[in-house]
Protein backbone atom coordinates (compact mmCIF):
# COMPACT_ATOMS: atom_id res chain seq x y z
CA UNK A 1 0.00 0.00 0.00
CA UNK A 2 2.84 2.41 0.86
CA UNK A 3 4.48 1.77 -2.51
CA UNK A 4 1.35 2.66 -4.46
CA UNK A 5 0.75 5.73 -2.31
CA UNK A 6 4.29 7.05 -2.92
CA UNK A 7 4.03 6.41 -6.65
CA UNK A 8 0.61 8.11 -6.74
CA UNK A 9 1.98 11.22 -5.00
CA UNK A 10 4.92 11.24 -7.42
CA UNK A 11 2.58 11.10 -10.41
CA UNK A 12 0.35 13.88 -9.02
CA UNK A 13 3.34 16.17 -8.47
CA UNK A 14 4.62 15.54 -11.98
CA UNK A 15 1.21 16.15 -13.55
CA UNK A 16 0.97 19.37 -11.53
CA UNK A 17 3.92 20.66 -13.55
CA UNK A 18 6.52 20.74 -10.78
CA UNK A 19 10.02 20.37 -12.27
CA UNK A 20 11.22 16.79 -12.11
CA UNK A 21 14.37 17.63 -10.08
CA UNK A 22 12.34 19.32 -7.33
CA UNK A 23 9.65 16.64 -7.45
CA UNK A 24 12.12 13.82 -6.90
CA UNK A 25 14.28 15.68 -4.41
CA UNK A 26 11.39 17.19 -2.44
CA UNK A 27 9.38 13.99 -2.21
CA UNK A 28 12.48 12.02 -1.27
CA UNK A 29 13.36 14.53 1.43
CA UNK A 30 9.84 14.36 2.92
CA UNK A 31 9.87 10.56 2.92
CA UNK A 32 13.26 10.47 4.61
CA UNK A 33 12.17 13.04 7.19
CA UNK A 34 9.07 10.97 8.03
CA UNK A 35 11.32 8.04 8.87
CA UNK A 36 13.58 10.15 11.06
CA UNK A 37 16.47 10.06 8.62
CA UNK A 38 19.26 12.49 9.58
CA UNK A 39 18.93 15.47 7.17
CA UNK A 40 22.69 16.11 7.35
CA UNK A 41 23.11 13.07 5.10
CA UNK A 42 21.20 14.83 2.30
CA UNK A 43 23.92 17.34 1.31
CA UNK A 44 26.46 14.53 1.40
CA UNK A 45 24.24 12.44 -0.86
CA UNK A 46 23.75 15.34 -3.26
CA UNK A 47 27.48 15.94 -3.52
CA UNK A 48 28.32 12.28 -3.97
CA UNK A 49 25.71 11.90 -6.72
CA UNK A 50 27.52 14.35 -9.00
CA UNK A 51 31.08 13.93 -7.71
CA UNK A 52 31.74 11.26 -10.30
CA UNK A 53 34.52 11.19 -12.88
CA UNK A 54 32.32 9.44 -15.43
CA UNK A 55 29.63 12.13 -15.19
CA UNK A 56 32.25 14.69 -16.22
CA UNK A 57 31.76 13.28 -19.72
CA UNK A 58 28.27 14.80 -19.84
CA UNK A 59 29.24 18.51 -19.96
CA UNK A 60 32.22 17.74 -22.19
CA UNK A 61 30.10 15.85 -24.76
CA UNK A 62 27.51 18.64 -24.60
CA UNK A 63 30.25 21.21 -25.21
CA UNK A 64 31.56 19.22 -28.14
CA UNK A 65 28.14 18.81 -29.75
CA UNK A 66 27.29 22.49 -29.27
CA UNK A 67 30.60 23.57 -30.80
CA UNK A 68 29.90 21.35 -33.83
CA UNK A 69 26.33 22.64 -33.99
CA UNK A 70 27.51 26.28 -33.99
CA UNK A 71 30.20 25.39 -36.52
CA UNK A 72 27.64 24.07 -39.00
CA UNK A 73 29.31 20.71 -39.58
CA UNK A 74 25.92 19.10 -40.15
CA UNK A 75 25.82 20.77 -43.55
CA UNK A 76 29.07 19.06 -44.56
CA UNK A 77 27.87 15.66 -43.35
CA UNK A 78 24.55 15.95 -45.17
CA UNK A 79 26.16 17.21 -48.39
CA UNK A 80 28.68 14.35 -48.42
CA UNK A 81 26.09 11.61 -47.86
CA UNK A 82 23.64 13.23 -50.27
CA UNK A 83 26.26 13.27 -53.02
CA UNK A 84 26.39 9.47 -52.85
CA UNK A 85 22.74 8.47 -52.30
CA UNK A 86 20.67 11.60 -52.99
CA UNK A 87 19.68 10.44 -56.50
CA UNK A 88 18.07 7.24 -55.23
CA UNK A 89 14.29 7.10 -54.81
CA UNK A 90 13.98 8.26 -51.21
CA UNK A 91 17.70 9.02 -51.29
CA UNK A 92 17.36 12.29 -49.40
CA UNK A 93 15.63 10.38 -46.61
CA UNK A 94 18.52 7.90 -46.53
CA UNK A 95 21.00 10.80 -46.53
CA UNK A 96 19.14 12.39 -43.63
CA UNK A 97 19.16 9.25 -41.48
CA UNK A 98 22.78 8.47 -42.32
CA UNK A 99 23.77 12.02 -41.37
CA UNK A 100 21.84 11.69 -38.11
CA UNK A 101 23.65 8.43 -37.33
CA UNK A 102 27.06 9.97 -38.05
CA UNK A 103 26.38 13.07 -35.96
CA UNK A 104 24.93 10.89 -33.18
CA UNK A 105 28.27 9.06 -33.09
CA UNK A 106 29.90 12.40 -32.30
CA UNK A 107 27.52 14.27 -30.04
CA UNK A 108 25.64 11.70 -27.90
CA UNK A 109 22.68 14.08 -27.85
CA UNK A 110 19.32 13.62 -29.57
CA UNK A 111 18.48 17.33 -29.42
CA UNK A 112 21.80 18.36 -31.00
CA UNK A 113 21.41 15.68 -33.70
CA UNK A 114 17.86 16.71 -34.59
CA UNK A 115 18.70 20.42 -34.60
CA UNK A 116 21.96 20.10 -36.56
CA UNK A 117 20.73 17.84 -39.36
CA UNK A 118 17.22 19.33 -39.37
CA UNK A 119 18.41 22.82 -40.26
CA UNK A 120 19.94 21.39 -43.45
CA UNK A 121 17.67 18.51 -44.40
CA UNK A 122 14.21 20.03 -43.89
CA UNK A 123 14.59 22.84 -46.49
CA UNK A 124 16.29 20.50 -48.97
CA UNK A 125 13.67 17.75 -48.74
CA UNK A 126 10.65 20.05 -48.79
CA UNK A 127 12.02 21.91 -51.82
CA UNK A 128 12.26 18.57 -53.59
CA UNK A 129 8.56 17.93 -52.95
CA UNK A 130 8.75 15.45 -50.08
CA UNK A 131 5.64 15.34 -47.92
CA UNK A 132 6.21 17.88 -45.14
CA UNK A 133 4.83 15.70 -42.35
CA UNK A 134 6.98 12.78 -43.46
CA UNK A 135 10.07 15.01 -43.45
CA UNK A 136 9.36 16.39 -39.99
CA UNK A 137 8.67 12.91 -38.58
CA UNK A 138 11.83 11.53 -40.21
CA UNK A 139 14.01 14.22 -38.63
CA UNK A 140 12.40 13.86 -35.20
CA UNK A 141 12.94 10.08 -35.28
CA UNK A 142 16.44 10.35 -36.77
CA UNK A 143 17.44 12.64 -33.94
CA UNK A 144 16.65 9.95 -31.38
CA UNK A 145 19.63 7.96 -32.67
CA UNK A 146 21.71 10.41 -30.63
CA UNK A 147 20.88 8.62 -27.38
CA UNK A 148 21.39 5.10 -28.73
CA UNK A 149 24.42 5.22 -30.99
CA UNK A 150 27.42 5.78 -28.70
CA UNK A 151 28.64 7.93 -27.15
CA UNK A 152 25.26 8.42 -25.49
CA UNK A 153 24.64 10.70 -22.53
CA UNK A 154 21.61 8.62 -21.48
CA UNK A 155 23.71 5.44 -21.49
CA UNK A 156 26.36 7.18 -19.38
CA UNK A 157 23.75 8.11 -16.76
CA UNK A 158 22.28 4.58 -16.88
CA UNK A 159 25.75 3.15 -16.32
CA UNK A 160 26.38 5.48 -13.37
CA UNK A 161 23.07 4.52 -11.73
CA UNK A 162 23.44 0.78 -12.22
CA UNK A 163 27.26 0.67 -11.96
CA UNK A 164 27.37 -1.27 -15.23
CA UNK A 165 30.26 -0.89 -17.68
CA UNK A 166 29.91 2.28 -19.76
CA UNK A 167 32.02 0.72 -22.51
CA UNK A 168 29.82 -2.39 -22.42
CA UNK A 169 26.72 -0.22 -22.81
CA UNK A 170 28.31 1.75 -25.64
CA UNK A 171 29.25 -1.37 -27.59
CA UNK A 172 25.80 -2.86 -26.98
CA UNK A 173 24.21 0.23 -28.54
CA UNK A 174 26.04 -0.09 -31.86
CA UNK A 175 24.07 -3.02 -33.35
CA UNK A 176 20.57 -1.75 -32.46
CA UNK A 177 21.58 1.79 -33.49
CA UNK A 178 22.67 0.64 -36.95
CA UNK A 179 19.59 -1.61 -37.19
CA UNK A 180 17.29 1.34 -36.45
CA UNK A 181 19.11 3.59 -38.91
CA UNK A 182 18.78 0.95 -41.64
CA UNK A 183 15.09 0.36 -40.79
CA UNK A 184 14.37 4.11 -40.98
CA UNK A 185 16.21 4.30 -44.32
CA UNK A 186 14.35 1.32 -45.78
CA UNK A 187 11.03 2.85 -44.71
CA UNK A 188 12.06 6.13 -46.38
CA UNK A 189 12.77 4.32 -49.65
CA UNK A 190 9.53 2.33 -49.50
CA UNK A 191 7.57 5.49 -48.72
CA UNK A 192 9.20 7.29 -51.63
CA UNK A 193 8.54 4.35 -53.94
CA UNK A 194 4.80 4.06 -53.26
CA UNK A 195 3.69 7.42 -51.87
CA UNK A 196 6.29 9.94 -52.89
CA UNK A 197 5.56 12.73 -55.35
CA UNK A 198 8.86 14.50 -55.40
CA UNK A 199 11.71 15.60 -57.59
CA UNK A 200 14.66 13.20 -57.57
CA UNK A 201 17.95 14.97 -56.94
CA UNK A 202 20.37 14.90 -59.86
CA UNK A 203 23.17 12.37 -59.62
CA UNK A 204 26.35 14.00 -58.37
CA UNK A 205 29.50 13.75 -60.44
CA UNK A 206 32.58 12.01 -59.10
CA UNK A 207 34.26 15.38 -58.67
CA UNK A 208 31.31 16.68 -56.61
CA UNK A 209 31.37 13.56 -54.47
CA UNK A 210 35.09 13.96 -53.93
CA UNK A 211 34.81 17.60 -52.83
CA UNK A 212 31.85 16.92 -50.52
CA UNK A 213 33.53 13.88 -48.95
CA UNK A 214 36.77 15.78 -48.32
CA UNK A 215 34.86 18.52 -46.48
CA UNK A 216 33.23 15.90 -44.26
CA UNK A 217 36.42 13.95 -43.49
CA UNK A 218 37.43 16.02 -40.40
CA UNK A 219 34.05 15.47 -38.75
CA UNK A 220 33.92 11.76 -39.57
CA UNK A 221 37.50 11.42 -38.32
CA UNK A 222 36.46 13.04 -35.04
CA UNK A 223 33.73 10.43 -34.63
CA UNK A 224 36.17 7.62 -35.41
CA UNK A 225 38.75 8.89 -32.91
CA UNK A 226 36.18 9.18 -30.11
CA UNK A 227 34.50 5.83 -30.75
CA UNK A 228 37.52 3.64 -31.46
CA UNK A 229 39.54 5.33 -28.74
CA UNK A 230 36.91 4.27 -26.22
CA UNK A 231 36.41 0.75 -27.58
CA UNK A 232 40.10 -0.11 -27.76
CA UNK A 233 40.81 1.24 -24.29
CA UNK A 234 43.03 4.11 -25.43
CA UNK A 235 41.07 6.50 -23.22
CA UNK A 236 38.01 6.49 -20.97
CA UNK A 237 34.63 7.93 -22.06
CA UNK A 238 35.38 11.08 -20.03
CA UNK A 239 38.79 11.50 -21.63
CA UNK A 240 37.23 10.84 -25.04
CA UNK A 241 34.75 13.65 -24.42
CA UNK A 242 37.56 16.05 -23.53
CA UNK A 243 39.59 15.06 -26.59
CA UNK A 244 36.49 15.36 -28.77
CA UNK A 245 35.83 18.86 -27.47
CA UNK A 246 39.36 20.01 -28.27
CA UNK A 247 39.21 18.43 -31.74
CA UNK A 248 35.83 20.06 -32.37
CA UNK A 249 37.39 23.44 -31.63
CA UNK A 250 40.32 22.70 -33.94
CA UNK A 251 38.03 21.56 -36.76
CA UNK A 252 35.60 24.48 -36.55
CA UNK A 253 38.36 27.07 -36.21
CA UNK A 254 40.24 25.43 -39.06
CA UNK A 255 37.15 25.77 -41.24
CA UNK A 256 36.84 29.40 -40.12
CA UNK A 257 33.35 28.77 -38.81
CA UNK A 258 33.99 29.44 -35.14
CA UNK A 259 34.21 32.71 -33.27
CA UNK A 260 34.63 33.62 -29.62
CA UNK A 261 30.99 34.70 -29.55
CA UNK A 262 29.87 31.27 -30.80
CA UNK A 263 32.07 29.56 -28.21
CA UNK A 264 30.42 31.67 -25.52
CA UNK A 265 26.94 30.72 -26.78
CA UNK A 266 27.86 27.02 -26.97
CA UNK A 267 29.34 27.09 -23.46
CA UNK A 268 26.28 28.79 -21.94
CA UNK A 269 23.89 26.31 -23.60
CA UNK A 270 26.02 23.35 -22.50
CA UNK A 271 26.15 24.75 -18.96
CA UNK A 272 22.37 25.17 -18.81
CA UNK A 273 21.76 21.63 -20.01
CA UNK A 274 24.41 20.23 -17.66
CA UNK A 275 22.92 22.00 -14.63
CA UNK A 276 19.47 20.67 -15.53
CA UNK A 277 20.78 17.11 -15.88
CA UNK A 278 22.81 17.23 -12.66
CA UNK A 279 19.90 18.72 -10.68
CA UNK A 280 17.70 15.85 -11.84
CA UNK A 281 20.44 13.33 -10.99
CA UNK A 282 20.82 14.87 -7.52
CA UNK A 283 17.07 14.84 -6.92
CA UNK A 284 16.89 11.26 -8.11
CA UNK A 285 19.66 10.32 -5.67
CA UNK A 286 17.56 11.55 -2.73
CA UNK A 287 14.47 9.80 -4.07
CA UNK A 288 16.47 6.62 -4.62
CA UNK A 289 17.61 6.64 -0.97
CA UNK A 290 14.00 7.09 0.12
CA UNK A 291 12.58 4.28 -2.00
CA UNK A 292 15.35 1.98 -0.78
CA UNK A 293 14.55 2.86 2.85
CA UNK A 294 10.87 2.17 2.22
CA UNK A 295 11.82 -1.15 0.54
CA UNK A 296 10.02 -0.23 -2.67
CA UNK A 297 12.47 -2.13 -4.94
CA UNK A 298 12.02 -5.22 -2.76
CA UNK A 299 8.23 -4.86 -2.90
CA UNK A 300 8.32 -4.45 -6.67
CA UNK A 301 10.57 -7.51 -6.99
CA UNK A 302 8.17 -9.61 -4.88
CA UNK A 303 5.22 -8.39 -6.93
CA UNK A 304 7.01 -9.26 -10.16
CA UNK A 305 7.94 -12.73 -8.92
CA UNK A 306 4.36 -13.35 -7.81
CA UNK A 307 2.74 -12.14 -11.05
CA UNK A 308 5.28 -12.64 -13.83
CA UNK A 309 6.96 -15.99 -14.10
CA UNK A 310 8.59 -15.36 -17.47
CA UNK A 311 11.06 -12.62 -18.49
CA UNK A 312 9.05 -11.80 -21.62
CA UNK A 313 5.98 -10.85 -19.61
CA UNK A 314 8.09 -8.66 -17.31
CA UNK A 315 9.75 -6.89 -20.25
CA UNK A 316 6.36 -6.44 -21.94
CA UNK A 317 4.85 -4.79 -18.87
CA UNK A 318 7.88 -2.51 -18.35
CA UNK A 319 7.78 -1.45 -22.01
CA UNK A 320 4.06 -0.71 -21.74
CA UNK A 321 4.65 1.39 -18.61
CA UNK A 322 7.51 3.27 -20.29
CA UNK A 323 5.38 3.90 -23.37
CA UNK A 324 2.66 5.44 -21.22
CA UNK A 325 5.16 7.42 -19.14
CA UNK A 326 6.60 8.79 -22.36
CA UNK A 327 3.43 10.79 -22.92
CA UNK A 328 4.12 12.78 -19.75
CA UNK A 329 7.86 12.62 -18.96
CA UNK A 330 11.08 13.35 -20.82
CA UNK A 331 13.86 10.81 -21.32
CA UNK A 332 16.13 11.45 -18.35
CA UNK A 333 13.23 11.66 -15.91
CA UNK A 334 11.95 8.24 -17.00
CA UNK A 335 15.42 6.80 -16.57
CA UNK A 336 16.01 8.20 -13.10
CA UNK A 337 12.54 7.31 -11.80
CA UNK A 338 12.27 3.78 -13.15
CA UNK A 339 15.77 2.29 -13.11
CA UNK A 340 16.40 2.43 -9.32
CA UNK A 341 13.06 0.69 -8.75
CA UNK A 342 13.26 -2.09 -11.34
CA UNK A 343 17.03 -2.69 -11.55
CA UNK A 344 17.14 -5.09 -8.54
CA UNK A 345 14.50 -7.22 -10.25
CA UNK A 346 16.59 -7.85 -13.38
CA UNK A 347 18.90 -10.33 -11.66
CA UNK A 348 15.94 -12.25 -10.23
CA UNK A 349 14.37 -12.51 -13.68
CA UNK A 350 17.67 -13.52 -15.30
CA UNK A 351 17.77 -10.43 -17.53
CA UNK A 352 21.14 -8.99 -18.56
CA UNK A 353 21.29 -5.37 -17.27
CA UNK A 354 23.25 -4.18 -20.32
CA UNK A 355 20.74 -5.73 -22.73
CA UNK A 356 17.91 -4.24 -20.70
CA UNK A 357 19.63 -0.84 -20.81
CA UNK A 358 19.46 -0.86 -24.60
CA UNK A 359 15.78 -1.86 -24.56
CA UNK A 360 15.15 0.88 -22.02
CA UNK A 361 16.87 3.48 -24.20
CA UNK A 362 14.84 2.49 -27.27
CA UNK A 363 11.65 2.95 -25.25
CA UNK A 364 13.00 6.30 -24.09
CA UNK A 365 13.54 7.15 -27.77
CA UNK A 366 9.81 6.68 -28.25
CA UNK A 367 9.23 9.17 -25.43
CA UNK A 368 11.32 11.74 -27.31
CA UNK A 369 8.86 11.77 -30.21
CA UNK A 370 5.50 11.13 -28.51
CA UNK A 371 3.27 14.13 -27.75
CA UNK A 372 2.63 16.14 -25.69
CA UNK A 373 6.14 16.41 -24.14
CA UNK A 374 8.41 14.71 -26.70
CA UNK A 375 11.50 16.94 -26.71
CA UNK A 376 12.47 16.21 -30.31
CA UNK A 377 8.99 17.26 -31.44
CA UNK A 378 9.60 20.76 -30.10
CA UNK A 379 13.10 20.89 -31.60
CA UNK A 380 11.87 19.98 -35.08
CA UNK A 381 8.86 22.25 -34.66
CA UNK A 382 11.22 25.17 -34.06
CA UNK A 383 13.74 24.20 -36.75
CA UNK A 384 11.08 23.48 -39.38
CA UNK A 385 8.80 26.40 -38.45
CA UNK A 386 5.95 23.88 -38.14
CA UNK A 387 3.05 23.16 -35.84
CA UNK A 388 3.22 20.45 -33.19
CA UNK A 389 0.39 18.63 -34.97
CA UNK A 390 2.39 18.45 -38.20
CA UNK A 391 5.42 16.96 -36.47
CA UNK A 392 3.39 14.57 -34.28
CA UNK A 393 1.45 13.16 -37.21
CA UNK A 394 4.66 12.26 -39.01
CA UNK A 395 6.37 10.26 -36.25
CA UNK A 396 3.96 7.34 -35.76
CA UNK A 397 5.45 5.02 -38.43
CA UNK A 398 8.85 5.49 -36.79
CA UNK A 399 7.46 4.70 -33.34
CA UNK A 400 6.15 1.42 -34.78
CA UNK A 401 9.64 0.70 -36.16
CA UNK A 402 11.19 1.37 -32.74
CA UNK A 403 8.74 -0.93 -30.97
CA UNK A 404 9.39 -3.59 -33.61
CA UNK A 405 13.12 -3.24 -32.88
CA UNK A 406 12.44 -4.07 -29.22
CA UNK A 407 10.71 -7.27 -30.36
CA UNK A 408 13.69 -8.11 -32.58
CA UNK A 409 16.03 -7.51 -29.64
CA UNK A 410 14.06 -9.88 -27.44
CA UNK A 411 14.21 -12.75 -29.92
CA UNK A 412 17.69 -11.86 -31.17
CA UNK A 413 19.62 -10.51 -28.15
CA UNK A 414 22.93 -10.93 -29.98
CA UNK A 415 22.04 -7.80 -31.95
CA UNK A 416 23.02 -5.88 -28.81
CA UNK A 417 25.14 -8.36 -26.90
CA UNK A 418 27.53 -9.71 -29.51
CA UNK A 419 29.98 -6.77 -29.43
CA UNK A 420 30.18 -6.42 -25.60
CA UNK A 421 31.20 -10.06 -25.30
CA UNK A 422 33.46 -9.84 -28.36
CA UNK A 423 35.36 -6.97 -26.74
Amino acid sequence: MTTFLILAVLLILLLAGIPIAFTLGGLGLVLLALEGFNPIMIPQGLYSSIDNFILLAVPLFLLMSNILLKGGVGKDLFAAVQSWVGHWPGGLGVATITSCALFAAISGSSVATAATIGTVAIPEMTQRGYNRRFVLGLLAAGGTLGILIPPSIILIVYGVITEESIIGLFTAGIGPGIFLAVAFSVYSMVYARYKGQFEIAPKATWEERKRASIRAIPTVSLAAIVIFGIYFGIFTPTEAAGIGFVLALIITFGMRRMTLEKIKEASIEAMQTTVTIFLIVAGAKIFSKAVTLYRIPQDVSQMVIANFSEPWSFVLVICAVLLIMGFFLEALSMLLIMVPVIYPTLGIMGIDPIWFGIVFVIMVECALITPPVGLNLFVIQAVGNATLTEVSSGVWPFIVIMLSTVVVLYFWPALAMYLPYAF
